[in-house]
Formats: C-alpha cells, sequence, structure tokens
C-alpha cells in the first residue's frame, strides 16, 4: 500500500508582485536592442548563502561585511566614529542592564542585531518611555485576548512531514554574545528573559526606527521588511524577526524547533524561501551599490538617476535603468539627444510647452539640431526614455498586462526544420551516433512544436522545458502581448501622465504622441518580455528546486531497519552478483561474490544457502541496476521452494543510484580501505535499507536521482536547497554522538567538516561523550555553535555503556578546561555525570525549565520516558492547561510542549518510525502479469511536477497523471 509519511506544506509561497521580479541576475540588453529574451545558462558557482545573508549592500558597509563572525574580547567602552552599529560592531555598555531596560520592546533593541540606534538615541528619554507604555500595553491587550480564545491571527502551522509538537520550542530574540566560553544554559538566561517580555506567536509592534536603520544599511529607498514581505506573503513581524535570526547566524532547524513563535511556526521550506528573498535582496542593494560608484567614476552620475537606481526592486529594474550606461554598449539615442543639449526643450515640452519654440534650437551644420524635424526627433527620443523609466508608467502598464491575456508561445525553429528536412533526404545513408541523437532531441520537443499558453497558467515543467529547447535551438520563444495594451497606454499617458502643463500646439501634440509610441515599442515592450520570461524561469526553476527538496526529505526520513542481518546484493551478469553481508550495526560480517545467471546456478544457490544460514540472514536487499530483474527472480523461486529453510527469508529492492560513484569516493576509501570498489557498492546497498539518512548522506544529493530539470536550473541555488534539507533531517531526527559516523555529524545545524574531525579525534582520543557539557571541551566549539547543535545531539545511555565496555581510554575531563584557558578562553566548570535530559530533544538552556516541571508534575529525569512519568505529565496536563503550566514554570507554551514530549516519549525514540520503511516480499510480479482494472500496491519512487512515479515490482515504475491524484494526496 502506498504510505502516508507526512502532510505537505499547508501554505504556498506565491510570488505574485509584478513590481518586485524575483530573477536571477542577468545580462539585460541595452534599451536601443530589442532582441528576444534568452533563458540564462545554469550559474556553475554556488553562492555564498551565509555572507549573502548578512551582507548589507551600501559601499561604506564593505569594511563591515568582510568582518569575520566572531567576536573579539570585550574592550573599552569607545566613542562611535559613526552613527550606526552593526552585528559585529555592537554597543560595549553592560550586557545586562541594557537587556533588562529593553526587554518589553520585543523585537526592539537585540544587543547584536546589527540595526543602528542613533535615531532612538536622539529622540530622548520621554519618546522611549511613551514607546515602552504603548508596547507593554499593545502586549497586554493581546494576552489578555489570548486568554479569552484562540487567537485569530496566528497563522496556519506550515509542516514539513509529521513531527509531534516535541519540536515546537522555546523562542526569543537571540543576542549574539561571542565571549568565548559563557555557557549559561544552566541558568535563566537574558535572552529568554526578553523573549517572555515580547508578545510572542503574535505580531509585535515594530519600532519606527527599526525599518529606517535597515534601509538606511542597504542604502535603498524602499524598506527591507516591507519588500520582504511584500515578495513572500509574510506578516511584517515574522520577516522582521527571520531577518534578525539569520543576522545572528541562527541555522534553519535551530530556528524551526527552538524559536518557533518568533516565526508564527512556519515550517523549515517556508524560511528557507524567506532566507532565499532576503539574501537576492542583499545581493540586489549589493549590486546596486557598485554600479552607483561605477557610474560616478564615469562621471554620468546624477541625482535623478541614483534615485532610480536605489527605488529599483528587482535585477530586472536595475538592468533596465542601468543598461543604457554600460561599458561597451552604444550610446543610446536618448543620450546623444542630451549631449546636444536636447534635455531643456524636452522638459519644457510637457511643464511649458507654451514657451517653447523648436527653431530657435536649430543649429546649421550641426549633426542632430540642422534642422526643426532633426531637434524635433531628439525631444522625442529624450521624451521616450523619461517614459520608459518613469516608476508610475511602468506600474501602469504591469496593471495593464496583468488584466490582460498575454500569452507565450513556443514553435519549432527554422534551423531544426532545415535539420529535419536534411535527415528525411538522406534516409537510405548510414547516420552518425551524433546525427541520430540530435534527431531525438528534436523529436522530445515535439509537444511544443506549436505551444501556447497564457503566463498564469504555464506550468512550471513547460517552462522549463521551452527554455531548454530554445537553448538548444530548437524552439522559437515569443510573448504575446494585445495590442489592446498598447492603445490603453498611449491613451493614458497622451491624456492623464505625459499630458502638456499648459497649451501646446499640434505639432507638439504630434512629437508628444511619438514620442510614447516610440517609448513603448523600443523600450518597454521588450522590457515587459524579459520580465514575463526572468519570472516564468523563476517561478520554475523554485518550484523544481522544491520538488528535488521533497523527494530528497522522503528518501532520507525512510524508516530503518532495525534488528536484522541483511545481505546487500548489488547485481549483475559478465562480472557476477557482489554481497555483503551486515550485521544489525551494520558492520560487514562477510562479502563474496556469485554467478547467478551463468551455467552453474545450483551450485551458486548452494553457496548462498550456506551463507544466510551461517550469518541467520533473513533479509535480501537487491540494487535496481543491470541484472535486477533476473537476480529478483532467482531469489523469488528458491524462497518459493523454501529453500532457505528454516530462515522465513524475504526481498527488496532498493534504489542504487549513486552507489557506485560513492563507491570510489574519498570516504568509502577511508571507510572500507581493503574492499574492491564493486564490493562496497554492495555494502552501500545493503545500509541503505539498514539506515537510509546515515547512508546517503555519504553521496551527492543530485547523484541520488531524485526531480527532473537539475541540469536547467541554477547549480548554486539547488546545491544550497539540498544541503539545507539534508542537515533539516540530520537534526530533526538527531544523532547519537557516541557512535555515530563523522560523515552525518557534518550535517547537524552549527557543525561543519572541521567541528565533525575534531568531535570524532575527542572520542577517540578520551572514549564516549558522557554528558552534552564535554562537548565544551571540544576544540572549535563556541557557544553560539554549541547552542546550535546541542539540542540536536543525543547522549544514548545504551550505546554509552556498550561503547564504554569496550577498550578505550577513559575521559579525563579536567584537562581540556586547562587547555582551553591557554587559549585565552574562560575556564568551564563540566560534570563528569550522565544527565538523563542529554537523550531528548529538549534544550540545554531549558533544562532549568525541564527540571522546575518535573517538580511541578512530581517525577524525576530518571523516570524519563516511562509509564508512571507518562501518566503524571498527562494526569497533570488534564488538570490544568498547558499554557497555565508554562506560566508556573516561566517559560513559553512552545517550549513547554517540547518538554513534555521529551520527557515521554521512550528512550531511543526515532521519529522515522512514524514513515513507511522498504518493501519486503517473497514473490514477483512481471509485466505479462498486469491486467487492465487490476488493483496494484506498490512505493511512490519519485514526484514530479506532473505526477507522481510509482514502483509495482515489475521492471519500471508506472506514472500517475497528477489529474488522477485526489487533492489530498500524500507523497508515498
Amino acid at each position: 500500500m502506498i504510505r502516508k509519511p507526512r502532510a505537505t506544506t499547508v501554505k504556498d509561497v506565491k510570488y505574485i508582485d509584478m513590481d518586485s521580479d524575483l530573477s536571477f541576475s542577468q545580462t539585460m540588453s541595452s534599451d536601443e536592442d530589442s532582441e528576444e529574451w534568452r533563458p540564462p545558462e545554469p550559474k556553475t558557482k554556488a553562492p555564498k548563502r551565509q555572507k549573502a545573508a548578512r551582507a548589507p549592500a551600501a559601499g561604506k558597509k564593505k569594511a563591515v561585511v568582510k568582518r569575520t563572525t566572531k567576536a573579539k574580547e570585550p574592550e573599552a567602552p569607545k566613542e562611535p566614529k559613526a552613527p550606526r552599529l552593526t552585528r559585529d560592531a555592537e554597543p560595549k555598555t553592560p550586557p545586562a542592564v541594557e537587556r533588562k531596560t529593553q526587554a518589553p520592546k520585543g523585537l526592539k533593541e537585540s544587543g547584536t542585531s546589527g540595526l543602528a540606534r542613533t535615531k532612538r538615541e536622539k529622540s530622548g528619554k520621554k519618546n522611549t518611555r511613551k514607546d515602552k507604555g504603548e508596547d507593554q500595553a499593545d502586549c497586554a491587550d493581546r494576552e489578555k485576548d489570548e486568554e479569552s480564545g484562540p487567537s485569530t491571527r496566528m497563522k496556519e502551522e506550515r509542516v514539513s512531514f509529521i513531527v509531534s509538537d516535541t519540536h515546537e520550542a522555546l523562542g526569543g530574540l537571540e543576542a549574539k554574545k561571542e565571549e568565548e566560553e559563557d555557557f549559561t544554559f544552566d541558568e535563566p538566561c537574558l535572552k529568554k528573559q526578553k523573549t517572555s517580555a515580547s508578545c510572542l506567536g503574535r505580531p509585535t509592534a515594530l519600532p519606527s526606527s527599526e525599518p529606517q536603520a535597515l534601509r538606511n544599511e542597504l542604502d535603498m529607498n524602499w524598506d527591507l521588511t516591507e519588500v520582504l514581505s511584500t515578495l513572500t506573503c509574510v506578516e511584517r513581524w515574522v520577516c522582521a524577526n527571520i531577518i534578525l535570526l539569520v543576522r545572528e547566524e541562527n541555522t534553519i532547524p535551530f530556528i524551526v524547533r527552538y524559536r518557533k513563535e518568533m516565526i508564527n511556526h512556519m515550517d523549515a521550506d517556508a524560511i528557507r524561501d524567506v532566507q532565499m528573498v532576503y539574501e537576492e535582496l542583499c545581493t540586489l542593494a549589493k549590486k546596486t551599490q557598485s554600479v552607483i560608484q561605477t557610474l560616478r567614476k564615469d562621471g554620468v552620475l546624477t541625482a535623478e538617476l541614483e534615485q532610480n537606481l536605489r527605488s529599483c526592486r528587482s535585477a530586472d529594474e536595475l538592468d533596465h535603468v542601468y543598461s543604457p550606461y554600460k561599458k561597451g554598449s552604444k550610446l543610446t539615442k536618448a543620450r546623444r539627444a542630451k549631449a546636444l543639449g536636447l534635455e531643456v526643450p524636452a522638459s519644457a515640452l510637457i511643464d511649458t510647452p507654451h514657451t517653447l519654440d523648436l527653431r530657435a534650437w536649430v543649429k546649421p551644420g550641426t549633426d542632430g539640431l540642422s534642422s526643426v524635424e532633426e531637434v524635433a526627433t531628439g525631444v522625442e527620443h529624450i521624451l521616450a526614455d523619461m517614459i520608459a523609466k518613469d516608476p508610475e508608467t511602468l506600474t501602469y502598464v504591469k496593471t495593464l498586462c496583468e488584466n490582460s491575456f498575454v500569452t507565450i508561445q513556443s514553435s519549432v525553429s527554422k534551423s531544426a526544420l532545415k535539420e529535419k528536412e536534411q535527415e528525411k533526404s538522406v534516409q537510405g545513408q548510414k547516420k552518425t551516433g551524433a546525427q541520430q541523437n540530435k534527431n531525438k532531441d528534436i523529436d522530445k520537443f515535439h509537444l511544443y512544436f506549436d505551444f501556447t499558453c497564457t503566463i498564469q497558467r504555464i506550468q512550471p515543467h513547460q517552462t522549463l522545458a521551452i527554455n531548454r529547447g530554445e537553448n538548444l535551438k530548437i524552439l522559437t520563444v515569443k510573448v504575446n502581448i494585445p495590442d489592446r495594451v498598447k492603445c490603453d497606454f498611449t491613451r493614458w499617458c497622451i491624456t492623464s501622465r505625459w499630458r502638456p502643463k499648459t497649451y501646446a500646439t499640434e505639432e507638439l501634440r504630434v512629437i508628444i504622441r511619438n514620442a510614447v509610441e516610440d517609448s513603448y515599442k523600443r523600450l518597454i515592450l521588450p522590457f515587459l518580455v524579459r520580465s514575463y520570461r526572468t519570472k516564468l524561469t523563476s517561478v520554475a526553476e523554485k518550484e523544481s528546486i522544491a520538488m528535488f527538496v521533497r523527494n530528497l526529505r522522503q528518501r532520507l526520513l525512510v524508516c530503518p531497519v532495525r534488528g536484522c542481518v541483511i545481505m546487500g546484493v548489488d547485481p549483475g551478469f559478465r562480472h557476477g552478483c557482489k554481497l555483503a553481508i551486515l550485521s544489525p550495526t551494520s558492520q560487514i560480517l562477510h562479502t563474496d561474490i556469485v554467478y547467478l545467471h551463468n551455467s552453474g546456478q545450483q551450485k551458486e544457490a548452494e553457496k548462498l544457502r550456506h551463507l544466510m544460514i551461517t550469518y541467520g540472514c533473513t533479509r535480501v536487499v537487491i540494487g535496481n541496476g543491470t541484472a535486477c530483474r533476473e537476480t529478483e527472480s532467482f531469489f523469488a523461486d528458491l524462497i518459493s521452494r523454501c529453500y532457505f529453510h528454516p530462515l522465513d527469508v524475504s526481498y527488496c529492492i532498493t534504489n542504487e543510484a549513486g552507489a557506485s560513484i560513492y563507491s570510489v569516493s574519498p570516504e568509502a576509501v577511508k571507510e572500507m580501505p581493503d574492499l574492491d570498489p564493486n564490493l562496497r557498492s554492495a555494502v552501500s546497498i545493503g545500509r541503505r535499507v539498514q539506515d537510509p539518512m546515515a547512508e546517503l548522506v555519504k553521496i551527492d544529493p543530485k547523484h541520488i536521482g531524485i526531480g527532473t530539470y537539475q541540469h536547467d536550473v541554477s547549480v548554486g541555488a539547488l546545491k544550497a536547497a539540498l544541503d539545507g534539507v539534508v542537515q533539516e533531517c540530520v537534526s530533526f531526527v538527531g544523532v547519537d554522538i557516541n557512535i555515530c559516523s563523522e560523515i552525518l555529524m557534518r550535517h547537524v545545524a552549527g557543525l561543519n567538516v572541521g567541528r565533525a574531525r575534531n568531535i570524532a579525534e575527542w572520542r577517540e582520543q578520551n572514549g564516549p561523550f558522557i554528558n552534552r557539557e564535554q562537548l565544551k571541551l571540544v576544540k572549535g566549539m563556541g557557544p553560539k555553535t554549541y547552542q546550535q547543535c546541542a539540542g540536536f545531539i543525543r547522549i544514548n545511555p545504551q550505546t554509552l555503556h556498550s561503547v564504554k565496555s569496550s577498550p578505550h581510554p577513559a575521559p579525563v575531563v579536567p584537562e581540556k578546561p586547562a587547555a582551553k584557558k591557554g587559549k585565552g578562553k574562560t575556564c568551564v566548570n563540566i560534570p563528569a555525570s550522565f544527565n538523563p535530559l542529554d537523550q531528548t530533544c529538549i534544550h540545554p538552556e531549558s533544562y532549568h525549565v525541564a527540571q522546575r516541571f518535573l517538580s511541578v508534575v512530581g517525577g524525576s529525569a530518571d523516570q524519563i520516558g516511562s509509564g508512571d512519568l507518562q501518566q503524571c505529565v498527562e494526569n497533570k496536563i488534564r488538570t490544568r492547561s498547558v499554557e497555565d503550566l508554562a506560566r508556573t514554570v516561566d517559560t513559553t507554551p512552545e517550549t513547554l510542549k517540547l518538554i513534555v514530549d521529551g520527557l515521554t516519549q521512550p528512550p531511543g525514540f526515532d521519529m522515522r518510525q512514524n514513515f513507511g520503511q522498504a518493501d519486503f516480499k517473497r514473490g514477483i510480479v512481471s509485466m505479462s502479469d498486469l491486467r487492465v482494472g487490476a488493483v496494484l500496491t506498490g512505493r511512490v519512487d519519485n514526484t514530479a511536477l506532473f505526477g507522481a512515479f510509482v514502483d509495482i515490482g515489475v521492471g519500471r515504475s508506472g506514472l500517475i497523471h497528477k489529474s488522477n491524484i485526489t487533492p489530498g494526496w500524500k507523497n508515498g
């Protein structure tokens, strides 16, 4: 049966603002050139997400951008040189005093938020008291409303997959205080006091200086929070919180689980979308500043041009304004006319046409001014340029397009038709391989040889297919804007926006009409076409990447098969089937090669039986590569004859995509140095069923075989999204720090390759970790890193005892703090005993709250996961609401829900147990067994933009078109 692993996202972020194109930067043609839009080539370099996320655009801020994120030791207070304070240059006032006085403001000031505070400092103490009083009153009103009933403002929770409310947790504005060893999670932290004073999960009144500070930092004419809210359809207060959290270098898994009320219960995908748009806006601001500096250096920057550049809200708009001034582009008609001094009569044509006499500007013998006609033409060009760059005019024409049926049309290109004709003329001749491949490529696009669809209804996969055909010069693509748009636009310009302010002669009115028509045809229409193509491509790329993310998450969260010996089989004909027998803990017990498809099948069957009985193997995992069906048939025949009696053997087929690439990778060589690469593939195939996530993280996600149009989307954006979902899945599942591999540790939130290596080395030198606190002893584990990763790392008592029983050097706890102190870090006291809370999803910063809650319910930490404690907690919650209990223990309801689930979940809880396992079977179904009307069960192998591929065990997956899938379908 098709399994139902998770609820799909409740709400999708839609990008519908025509004024703000979320396009990836691309080179635009000049206003003189009206060539057709071409889809951008896939980028080959991954964007530096973290840097872009916190990089202000202005050139003045470049020094700030390049600073290291690690703060230095506190220094004596200094007078600031500039009226701005960034995250790295925070005020050196005593943090405790500052936070306590500012606590009631919610989002008002974060010690390291990176927002300028000079506006608030100038406003005076009186205004500050007034603002604080208003914020407190707003907060009190909201709390009163919440007590009387559920808030109608709360956004419906978005869920990536089925995770209990356990994973909702503590919210608050995290102040980035990077004093090296100031670990204070054991007591109520200042951040938490600030959080509890704000209106959690509800809109908080934003201080008027906050948007202004962000605007000053980006040095643009628009408000970052407002634009971000418009583009992502997310509330402004949530956007402001996300900006602050991202700038403080919080990871998405940490934000989603432990700062849930700050983000209004949004899921990881939604946070990632907002972060991506935020980074695009920061990149746009940075590019704008670079353009302004270039134009200033060239001496062509005017105040009006600078304001136009700073008002751009998308890369398309910026390129539209900047393209006439790019180096290497030919001088535009408007600039040539301005160079002749015709800007004055062009302005007079609109403002004071009754005083304008074109004959006065005629200069015989001067090219462009030798006659009245040439002067009128120059004025037309300047006016056309003004019209094309006027924001109000562009907004109006976009509105007209939104209310019209704009279509995109594709047809077979002339070059492709010529090639097909040549193919027919040489049908009798022998074709080369390149010619055959070219003909096949042309035939693939037959659906788009005569294709027309409205902009609003075209599907993302159709956009990507059209772009690919255009890149291959097989298709010709056009965007058709109705003529009615031109008529209405021309009428509006002449009668309203560009109507002369005083009396104008018929001759001057003709100039204005000609300028409007020229502006629309030569400048505005190409801009609209480029905007539509860019927007469609951007939306299609994001949907394609989202599909990759969904499929990868589904693949990673398949429930592991534990507690049995497994045989992994990499099937093959000539070189035999490679076998690897794995213990329940994924240790390699035996490897071998059998030739099941040659003459000596009986001998090989006896060999298989001997291995299965010797090692007690009851599960066989077969890769879906070459000879898969023949190997499956062989095992199915043996199972049907009870050949492995007394063992009850079953088998399954798994996707082996990426196994061959992994088998020759440095990680595989390091892990299995003595094995042949072919045998390593068999090991990888078996482990993919034993623990799918632990094995698949070793492989580059793009090699796992998930999604479509992989080579038609931005390489950097795809890699960042896939790496993010791997980190999300690994973190939410959690890792047992004493037995997990170094490769798996790399993907825990807050960790990287170097920190994972340091943890593994510490584990080898000192033995198993006894508690989470010992992570502070690891080299490179600062307070921020510890905060981000601690909640996702588990200390399992069972594995701790088993690892302790193996020969390891005893951990020497006191030595490391001394070494740390020698490096200039504060010495920390690390307990040497096991803390039962370390096996739960509860973050160390909430341990004191968990202890208070245990006291309230009458339990102890040693009872975690027991039925008695679960009964006590249920009884207490039944008599008192979660909100009431949260006030009693001085925390938020989200934090208390997380604590409740952490205390009541059984030891070794794995959230993947809610998802389906590999589908083991004993018989085989072939294509010849299929009949019309037969009802079969299967597993969803992959999802696409147009449907789902389901493996029903007949050698190839069947496609269920999305039109035949119910609206509430779940991914399998």
